[in-house]
């Protein structure tokens, strides 16, 4: 009974909490490795491995017999690769997600036209299958810096090295109102300082970044649906009563948070990840089906002002649509994906560049350069940028709508370094591009101490700087180094202001009704 029995037994047998007999062990003794159980159906970790390569394979193959076109299944293998390339083991996976994004501009039309057969004018009036290859390039370009980046001089930081929360639930939820009541103020209050006017533009974005916390807690460590739903529609609803396609970014960073805690084994993951696909492709459908009547309304004051009246209208216009024929139904699908499928403008600038117009040698990229680096606070004669709609009259030679009527017509990174420095040598800056933005993916993860303020910059800055394949040299470039340097500034001292030491896990706020978890 004494210590000598104890020090003589070797093992003893007890019980766990859940009833199951466990076996104690004694110093020094070595636990008898588990038995390999292979049931029928269970394959081989080595065939295990391959699996997903072979279904890949078999995909991309389907997919080039079905559409005619090997780019399809060249399409299939680049996004593919993207995914895995794009792991990092801290942060959200935004970068794959903002790059999956790219990959769809390229080649939305691509599949549309080859399983569907439906015309496009991309289709119809240009050789667009070059465009399509050259913006793969620019996609495993673009992802192949960003893991490069990423990945250099990768060190893990330990999970007790940082506090996990630097907000609980009430202070959370009120500055989420906050920025919501206040992001048409700032905005307006930007356009009175034209030194800091895209500075304080960037500040506005905060909403996004906290909106994704919101989203990261409520998917960490288990997803909640309820409140995740109910937030969800809020926001969209909130982003259906703006000038512009204000739901597309809290629908990505949901998909963002989602796909964080992603468990492919869970059949509920696969079906809310589905329905949140079939949200975005059905609302980006409605806005482009209803957005010219929506925005028509907008020369009422009242109209402007009410984002009920707005929300009506929308509402409105919305159930209108859904009654059209099937006609008008399909007529309004091709022009989404048309509007979606950025390469026509491109495709007729790679026909006419070098046949009809010379290279331009680096000076639209180095103009872009230049630009970006000088404050307009400090040089008030600083040019304005000019409409894309200039690049595209100029190298695609089709006179398009212009700053005479106050519209820009998207060319894109991609032509701009296409017709700056020719194949091969304009996937150049595009990697360069990627590996800083990689480097700053890392770093921003690292110096920010708290690790929700962590990934909701991150989540917020790096979708906005990196997801459009359309935007110009200028305004990519423009657009990363202000939210760097505005936003990421003022995370920064936020990070710094808030006591370091970590605040207890607080569950969500209380349920409206039976919560599952995933």
């Amino acid at each position: 009974m004494g210590g000598s029995s104890q020090a003589g037994s070797t093992r003893a047998s007890s019980r766990s909490t859940t009833g199951t007999p466990v076996t104690l062990l004694g110093a020094g003794e070595v636990p008898p490795a588990p038995p390999i159980r292979r049931g029928v159906g269970t394959a081989a970790p080595g065939l295990r491995s391959l699996e997903a390569p072979v279904a890949v394979l078999a995909g991309a193959l389907a997919l080039s017999l079905v559409t005619g076109d090997w780019i399809a299944g060249a399409g299939v293998l680049v996004l593919a690769s993207v995914w895995p390339l794009l792991k990092t083991e801290e942060g959200p996976p935004v970068l794959a997600m903002a790059v999956t994004f790219q990959w769809i501009q390229v080649t939305a039309g691509l599949y549309y036209h080859g399983l569907t057969g439906r015309p496009l004018p991309a289709v119809v009036l240009s050789d667009y299958r070059p465009m399509v290859l050259i913006g793969l390039g620019c996609v495993v370009a673009l992802a192949g810096g960003l893991a490069l980046g990423a990945r250099l001089g990768q060190r893990p930081l330990g999970a007790d090295a940082r506090p996990e929360r630097a907000f609980e639930w009430p202070a959370l939820v009120a500055v989420h109102v906050g920025c919501v009541l206040l992001t048409g103020s700032v905005q307006e209050l930007a356009w009175r300082i034209p030194g800091l006017t895209q500075g304080v533009l960037a500040l506005t974005y905060v909403r996004y970044a906290i909106l994704f916390i919101m989203f990261w807690r409520l998917t960490h460590p288990r997803v909640r649906w309820v409140w995740m739903g109910l937030l969800l529609a809020q926001e969209v609803a909130i982003g259906f009563t703006g000038y512009f396609a204000g739901f597309r970014e809290p629908l990505m960073m949901a998909a963002v948070a989602l796909l964080s805690a992603f468990d492919r084994r869970r059949w509920r993951h696969w079906v809310v990840l589905a329905g949140l696909l079939a949200i975005m492709a059905l609302s980006g459908l409605i806005w482009m089906s209803i957005r010219a009547d929506y925005r028509s309304d907008f020369e009422s004051q009242l109209y402007a002002e009410s984002r009920q009246e707005r929300l009506e209208r929308v509402a409105a216009l919305t159930s209108t649509w859904v009654r059209q024929d099937f006609t008008d139904l399909t007529d309004d699908i091709d022009a989404f994906v048309d509007r979606l499928w950025a390469v026509y403008y491109p495709a007729l600038a790679v026909e006419r560049v070098p046949a009809l117009l010379p290279h331009e040698d680096g000076e639209i990229l180095w103009r872009a350069i230049l630009h970006v680096v000088t404050p307009r606070l400090l040089t008030p004669d600083k040019e304005t940028l000019q409409s894309d709609s200039e690049m595209v009259r100029r190298y695609s030679g089709v006179w398009v709508a212009g700053d005479e009527s106050r519209t820009s017509i998207a060319f894109g990174y991609a032509a701009e370094a296409y017709v700056d420095f020719g194949l091969p040598l304009m996937f150049v800056p595009v990697f360069v591009y990627g590996l800083l933005m990689g480097l700053a993916y890392r770093a921003w993860l690292r110096i920010i101490i708290h690790r929700e303020l962590a990934v909701g910059f991150a989540a917020a800055a790096f979708w906005l700087s990196l997801y459009l394949f359309e935007r110009s040299w200028i305004k990519t470039l423009g657009l990363s180094a202000t939210v760097m340097v505005y936003l990421g500034t003022a995370v920064l001292l936020l990070d710094r202001f808030l006591p370091v030491a970590r605040i207890p896990a607080a569950g969500p706020p209380p349920r409206p009704g039976r919560d599952r978890t995933a």
